[in-house]
């Protein structure tokens, strides 16, 4: 019995041995739920997620099997998991793990037990998983706090924000291209103190036509509307320029209210419209490609450069009416040269080039372009990426 026994034992244990031999893994593990004390990875050390998407080279060790799967394309370089940090923004963040970010909410997963889960904080983790073979981003908060159904400790204005806040800020504060909507509803300028034409830091004017009451310390800029902005396409006015001719705070409410000056860059008149500053739109809105077909042409800058770069502000001269919303991205292309067809006609002979065929060059895309504010004829926004020179009269349509 006893030899029984031993042989029972020595096979019980081989048997345990096996089941616990390594498997190959032939493709990834689906995962349904974060699990909460797993810890993402910082991409880089300093960088933040556009800095890391931008100087990430080509990268072999993602397998293909986890790029070439159905649903949006992975950035061949994105990592397992991400912890956010200060100075990201969504597009940036959404480009590391994605080859195009505007397909960011394909698999972006929700937390429905977190209050507001489209808000993204430094510190928090995202971490790429697979659910039913197809990737997907979850959410783990960095401060565990920020679970609770209860006041947040950080403000609001710490999230990641779609876009860089400054840029935009600077922008909607001094608007170089004003829409018939802005124009309307804005408060004016009155009057200047002592009919002072060319204002000067000191100086006092009052302004009427504010939508309710006025906070005593508010900053306004102070805008002149300028001459129509017609659309390319049509030749209908669409907007205004808009040039900046000085700022001041509010000393005192009422009707109309009084506004000493800070700065003063050109002659204030009556009539000048003011701009309060900092951002009057919310920026927490997710990278997504138009509902409908949208076929527009740039029509303004904000600073007036011949060539546009990244994150120049642009106007375009699609908005509301045409479908278009805040967080919707277009690619921008540049109109093909016309040149003569005369590789057929002879180096020698002139009058054969100057009547050879004219053929126009397709159109090639040189960058992206992302919606902060819709008007109903136009809308603003970002150049998020520059592969090439754009100007106006550049063309945008879906991605």
């Amino acid at each position: 019995m006893q030899g029984h026994q031993v042989i029972a034992l020595t096979l019980t244990a081989a048997v345990l041995v096996a089941c616990q031999t390594p498997r190959p893994v032939t493709e990834p593990v689906p995962v349904a739920t974060a699990e909460p004390t797993v810890e993402g990875t910082v991409v880089g050390d300093d960088r933040t997620a556009m800095e890391a998407a931008v100087e990430a080279g080509p990268s072999s060790a993602r397998p293909a099997a986890e790029t070439t799967q159905s649903g949006p394309a992975l950035n061949p370089n994105a990592p397992d998991s991400y912890v956010v940090k200060r100075g990201d923004t969504l597009w940036g963040i959404a480009k590391v793990f994605l080859r195009d970010p505007w397909y960011w909410p394909e698999i972006w997963q929700v937390n429905p037990q977190i209050q507001n889960p489209h808000l993204i904080y430094p510190g928090d983790t995202l971490r790429l998983v697979y659910i039913d073979g197809r990737p997907t981003i979850l959410l783990q908060r960095g401060d565990a706090a920020r679970v609770m159904p209860r006041i947040r400790s950080q403000p609001l204005e710490g999230a990641v924000t779609a876009i860089p806040y400054e840029t935009v800020a600077a922008f909607m504060s001094k608007p170089s291209v004003l829409a018939k909507e802005q124009i309307k509803d804005a408060p004016y300028v009155l009057a200047t103190r002592d009919m002072h034409v060319v204002m000067a830091s000191g100086d006092t004017l009052y302004a009427r036509g504010f939508s309710g009451p006025v906070e005593l310390g508010t900053h306004y800029n102070v805008v002149r509307v300028g001459d129509p902005l017609r659309d390319p396409d049509d030749n209908r006015i669409v907007g205004y320029d808009g040039i900046f001719t000085g700022a001041g705070h509010v000393t005192r409410g009422g009707d109309p209210a009084t506004l000493i000056m800070t700065e003063s860059a050109r002659e204030t008149e009556a009539g000048d419209k003011l701009f309060a500053g900092g951002v009057d739109v919310p920026l927490d809105f997710i990278p997504s490609a138009p509902k409908t077909k949208t076929n527009g042409r740039i029509m303004a800058v904000s600073n007036g450069v011949t060539v546009i770069g990244q994150y120049e502000v642009v106007v375009i001269n699609r908005g509301a009416a045409d479908g278009l919303a805040p967080g919707n991205v277009l690619a921008v292309f540049t109109a093909g040269e016309v040149i003569r067809d005369t590789a057929n006609r002879g180096f020698l002979n002139a009058n054969s080039r100057l009547f050879a065929e004219k053929v126009r060059l397709p159109d090639e895309r040189s960058g992206t372009f992302m919606i902060f504010k819709t008007f109903d004829h136009l809308s603003y926004g970002l150049i998020m990426e520059a592969t090439n020179v754009i100007r106006v009269a550049d063309r945008v349509e879906n991605p």
